[in-house]
């Protein structure tokens, strides 16, 4: 541990928090104690006590999202927070003789494109030659990837990369033969064997972007704060053209903002790790993150998914600081295309925080770790919560029309409550409601602030309009991810786990088949609950609507926000703009030059990409640890080339063609095989 004193007095951190958690803690009291004074009228029920749990479970969530966005706002609009990490004076000052710190770049990569995957490298490289700094990155793609065409596409690639750069020994690749431990593994085991040589890794995802200024910049920071060991940078989406996408990187652009400030506003030097574009000091994280396997098995057991959280949760507790680089600009990443695939996306989360439970009750932990664990379980959880707490309210709206004076009734849009408690239900049901938007709002107003910012929105009308449809877009597709969300809860308590499977990004149009398979059950649960609440219960069929719209619109809602022609169409209206689509930065800029020569020689490459080619198979071959194979298993892989020459490579399985080019005896025979297919394919045919 570094015995440099820390720029940030403790005092700051105490007095920060105890701000915030008394703002969440006061309103969301607040809140309860008026729906409870309703409620005991005429004594309370059991299933209203109920309702009284969820709703305080799910008001303090409310009240916790809120207040960080308004005090991100408040920090924001006075200029920004001294208290960043950036704008803290350094702790050591630099020396002229020090000798630069040596950084890696780490890219962990999964069955993932290997043309999209090696554009976004070449354009962070090249971004980072520009900065005149390159020297002092080296870049590493770890491959985890099973499917043995992608294995040997990656590693043309990488050799090509290294070939145009001139940068042999600065860019390296490795494709592991097991995935231990899957992510997390792979990054423990490149700093098994070379994170020795680093002082700093910067992690990256396989759909990260980031600005050469913004990896110096982070570097400095660190050189600069000894006792920091972690520091990550707020990345925002950029780069897809669906409707579904476009409009969450417009949110995510927008909102995030007084979102990511607030959150530095009470987290400070203990805040978070988001598990990519973060820098990392290496020789604490080699010390203090060494993962257990918990006990047990999957989902609860096994290994541990969402690793992030854990990593920085055991770092602050070995008295490292880590930080949120709020006001960290030029870091980027992709969001999946359609609410399909976002889905798929959540239901790999929801494992990983899930089994964070675990994590909530260990030992050794302090208050604040903890909470940050059950803010992560909460981001699920609020979903199944959320679905009981509406049946229940639909349940107890059918029971009191029953046995007393119906709340709903002629053409009020609130409900009627009894006298002495309107004004408490219509109060809570208000400030619920303005909890929601407001961060919003506050986004909105904080854009006003900055006409130059201002334009790269579309300006005041167009930013306002799509404000506007992000806002209804979310109503209506909130009931859908909260009906996902809550299936995706009840199956990992029932002990069914989901793996880590690789991602879809690349933008695609869903078929109707494909929306109706997703979303079927969804439009049918909407359709039941609104027959329900409109037979039994009509004066409370309105306040549904709102969650039985997205519900029954699933379908179509699905497809048309997975169509790029309607994204397409709302940019060029202006609508759901960004300021990175308005003004692409350099990084993005090189990204879409990479991938424009890439898509002109797609044809070329893939017809090289196989084992008779000769310079890939001698870069395959060269690149093969050398591997004892036991005779039985010689025997299987003489088997699999037999099964391939007589019925065709369609008949083996990925594992099994990966096992053959995985054996540097077998890769040359089937070599020799294709080649002389290859030339007799090539001769005249006798007529």
């Amino acid at each position: 541990m570094s015995s440099h004193a820390s720029a940030l007095p403790r005092y700051v951190r105490t007095l920060r928090r105890t701000i915030f958690f008394t703002l969440v803690t006061v309103t969301a009291f607040a809140a309860l104690a008026m729906i409870t004074s309703a409620f005991l009228q005429n004594g309370i029920t059991p299933q209203e006590i109920v309702l009284l749990v969820l709703y305080t479970l799910l008001i303090l969530w409310i009240s916790t999202s809120f207040w960080t966005a308004t005090l991100g706002f408040w920090c924001l609009l006075r200029g920004g927070d001294k208290r960043s990490i950036s704008r803290l004076p350094p702790s050591l000052p630099p020396t002229p003789d020090q000798e630069p710190a040596l950084t890696a770049l780490v890219m962990p990569i999964y069955n993932e494109d290997p043309v999209r995957v090696f554009a976004g490298l070449r354009a962070i490289y090249q971004s980072l030659r520009e900065t005149g700094r390159a020297d002092a990155f080296e870049l590493f793609i770890l491959s985890d990837t099973r499917d043995p065409d992608i294995w040997m596409q990656e590693e043309v690639n990488w050799y090509r990369m290294c070939r145009d750069f001139n940068a042999h020994g600065k860019i390296f690749y490795r494709n592991r033969e097991k995935n231990i431990a899957r992510k997390s593994g792979n990054i423990e085991d490149f700093c098994r064997r070379w994170g020795g040589r680093y002082r700093y890794m910067i992690v990256l995802d396989a759909d990260s972007l980031m600005a050469g200024e913004t990896l110096t910049r982070m570097v400095d920071l660190m050189e600069a704060h000894p006792r920091v060991a972690l520091i990550q940078s707020p990345p925002l989406p950029v780069n897809h053209k669906s409707l579904f996408a476009r409009i969450l990187q417009f949110a995510s652009s927008l909102y995030s903002n007084v979102f990511i400030a607030g959150i530095n506003f009470w987290q400070l030097s203990e805040s978070n790790y988001w598990g990519h574009n973060a820098i990392i000091r290496i020789e604490p994280f080699v010390q203090h993150c060494g993962l257990p396997k918990l006990p047990g098995r999957e989902p609860f057991g096994g290994e541990i998914l969402s690793h992030d959280f854990v990593e920085a949760t055991l770092l602050r507790e070995a008295g490292w600081e880590v930080w949120l680089a709020s006001d960290l600009k030029g870091s980027y990443e992709e969001l999946p295309p359609t609410l399909i695939d976002y889905a798929k996306r959540d239901r790999r989360w929801c494992q990983g925080n899930l089994q964070h439970l675990r994590m909530v009750f260990a030992r050794g932990f302090s208050g604040l770790s903890r909470l940050y664990f059950l803010m992560g379980i909460m981001s699920y959880l609020s979903s199944p919560l959320w679905f009981l707490f509406l049946v229940l309210t639909g349940f107890e709206a059918y029971v009191q029309s029953q046995t007393m004076p119906v709340y709903f009734f002629g053409d009020n849009i609130f409900p009627v409550w009894p006298e002495s408690y309107a004004v408490e239900m219509t109060t809570v049901l208000l400030v619920t409601l303005a909890m929601l938007f407001l961060p919003k709002l506050w986004s909105f107003l904080l854009l006003l602030t900055r006409p130059r910012m201002l334009k790269s929105y579309g300006g005041v009308i167009r930013a306002a309009l799509s404000v506007f449809l992000e806002s209804v877009f979310s109503m209506l597709t909130a009931p859908i991810l909260m009906l996902y969300q809550s299936k995706f809860v009840v199956a990992i308590l029932l002990r069914r786990s989901v793996g880590w499977p690789p991602q879809n990004r690349g933008d695609h149009r869903l078929s109707l088949k494909e929306a109706t398979l997703a979303h079927g059950g969804q439009t049918l649960t909407g359709l039941g609950a609104g027959w329900l609440s409109y037979e039994y219960v009509p004066d409370f069929f309105l306040w549904l609507v709102p969650v039985l719209a997205g519900l029954v619109l699933s379908i179509p809602i699905s497809i048309l926000s997975s169509s790029t022609k309607v994204g397409l169409l709302a940019r060029k209206l202006g609508f759901f703009l960004t300021p990175e689509e308005y003004r692409a930065p350099r990084v993005v800029e090189l990204l879409h030059e990479n991938l424009a020569k890439a898509e002109q020689s797609d044809a070329q490459v893939k017809g090289e990409l196989n084992v008779a080619d000769p310079g890939t198979y001698s870069l395959h071959l060269a690149l093969l640890p050398d591997r004892p194979i036991k005779k039985r298993q010689r025997h299987q892989l003489r088997a699999w080339v037999y099964q391939l020459v007589e019925d065709g490579p369609e008949t083996l399985s990925a594992a099994e063609k990966r096992a053959l080019i995985s054996d540097p005896e077998t890769l040359t025979r089937l070599h020799t095989l294709a080649w002389s297919w290859k030339k007799d394919s090539d001769s005249p045919q006798p007529s």
